[in-house]
């Protein structure tokens, strides 16, 4: 199993949508199983049938997370501001239109596109891992390839 690095404030989440999953959605799934099974025939049950099916998927999400948290590794506040790396916040210019964006580097249970969370795996983030102020990374995405000037680097 690989080491997922996050946040103390990623961890927390995960651990919340855990006991979230465990305490409230698992017994709600048991509870539409038992009066699935109540309705009588299983075997043209379609009731039954998706409460096992959302059993199946619920437990699957548990397992991940309790794998998750058991890799995970919180990593302190970065203060080295010189480089891209993860936990880090970076002010990028798309070199072919001159629109400057703002994301935060973290790892992949962290990235949420709309608040501006981008993982360390995807490609924009793999690409500026280890870029410094004023370099260009130039970034293969399904289009072609975009250039990014680094504008500025900042702790998250």
């Amino acid at each position: 199993m690989s080491i997922i690095y996050l946040s103390k404030q990623g961890l927390d989440n995960l651990k919340l949508e855990l006991n979230k999953l465990k305490s409230i959605d698992r017994p709600n799934i048991i509870n539409q199983i038992a009066e699935a099974r109540d309705k009588g025939d299983l075997s043209e049950n379609a009731e039954y049938d998706a409460a096992k099916e959302a059993q199946g998927l619920l437990e699957a999400r548990i397992a991940k997370l309790e794998n998750d948290i058991a890799n995970s590794r919180v990593l302190d506040k970065v203060t080295d501001t010189s480089t891209v790396h993860l936990l880090t916040e970076v002010v990028i210019k798309n070199l072919q239109n001159g629109v400057e964006m703002k994301y935060a580097i973290v790892s992949e249970s962290e990235a949420d596109f709309k608040n501006k969370k981008i993982s360390v795996e995807s490609p924009i983030g793999k690409g500026l891992m280890g870029k410094s102020i004023g370099e260009i990374a130039r970034i293969e995405v399904p289009n072609g390839t975009i250039e990014f000037e680094v504008m500025q680097i900042n702790s998250l």
